[in-house]
C-alpha cells in the first residue's frame, strides 16, 4: 500500500514547480519581461523535478533515491538563485554566463549586427518584482520549502 504522507508530498512538489514553471513563461511571454541567462538556468530544476515525479508515477523508482535526488535538484537550484541574488545586489561580479548568447550556429555579418544592436538582458537587472521580491529572492524562498519538505519525507522513509 502507498504511504498516502509522501505520494501528497509529492503532489505538493510537482504542483508548486509546475506553478513555477508556469508563472516563469507568463511572465516571459504574456508580461513581456525578458530573462537572464541564469533566470532560465534556475528554470531547469523544476522542469527536472516534474520529469523525476512524472517518471516516478509510470515507474514507481526507490523513495529514498527520488527524494535524494529531489534534494540535490532543489539543493543546486538554491545555490543558482543565491549566486543570482548576490549579482543582483553587487556582492558578486556578473560572470560571463549572464551575457553569452547561442554560440553554437554559424551566423552571417548581418545577424552579428543584429545581435550587436539587440538589448542584452543583465543578471543584475530586476526588470519584474512581486511584492517589493524578486523572482529570485522567491526562487530562494521556494527552494528553501522545498527542499525542507524533500529532507523531511527522505527522513520519514
Amino acid at each position: 500500500m502507498p504511504d498516502l504522507k509522501i505520494e501528497f508530498y509529492l503532489k505538493l512538489i510537482f504542483v508548486i514547480s509546475f506553478i513555477s514553471i508556469v508563472s516563469a513563461y507568463f511572465i516571459q511571454y504574456v508580461l513581456g519581461h525578458q530573462p537572464c541567462n541564469l533566470c532560465l538556468i534556475e528554470r531547469i530544476p523544476y522542469i527536472l523535478s516534474i520529469l523525476l515525479i512524472i517518471f516516478n508515477h509510470i515507474s514507481k523508482i526507490n523513495k529514498k533515491i527520488l527524494f535524494s535526488l529531489l534534494i540535490l535538484i532543489f539543493v543546486f537550484s538554491l545555490g543558482v538563485s543565491i549566486y543570482h541574488f548576490g549579482i543582483e545586489q553587487d556582492f558578486f561580479e556578473e560572470s560571463t554566463i549572464c551575457g553569452l548568447k547561442d554560440s553554437t550556429k554559424v551566423i552571417t555579418k548581418e545577424e552579428l549586427l543584429k545581435q550587436l544592436n539587440e538589448r542584452v538582458i543583465s543578471c543584475k537587472d530586476v526588470t519584474f518584482r512581486i511584492f517589493g521580491f524578486s523572482l529570485t529572492t522567491i526562487n530562494i524562498f521556494i527552494n528553501l520549502i522545498l527542499i525542507i519538505i524533500s529532507i523531511r519525507c527522505y527522513k520519514n522513509l
